[in-house]
């Protein structure tokens, strides 16, 4: 059943839409353009190409749960 949703949520996400998990969060794809970047190695200029991402944005309960479970440790 687990696996089935997770399933789910991968195909609404690579047709774009936005998966709403209520008590949990929000996942969203948003297009990044392209850009210019760094080598991390070489310090050299690098061509970033264009690219969608997959963004996650805790809801308030589970953002007041995981902060309270800090506090009370």
């Amino acid at each position: 059943m687990v696996e089935r949703t997770l399933e789910l949520i991968v195909e609404s996400l690579e047709k774009g839409e936005t998966v709403k998990l209520s008590g949990f969060g929000v996942f969203q794809v948003r297009e990044k353009r392209a850009r210019m970047g760094r080598n991390p190695k070489t310090g050299e200029p690098a061509a970033i190409n264009p690219r969608r991402v997959i963004s996650f944005r805790a809801s308030q309960i589970m953002k007041s749960r995981v902060h309270g479970a800090v506090q009370g440790a």
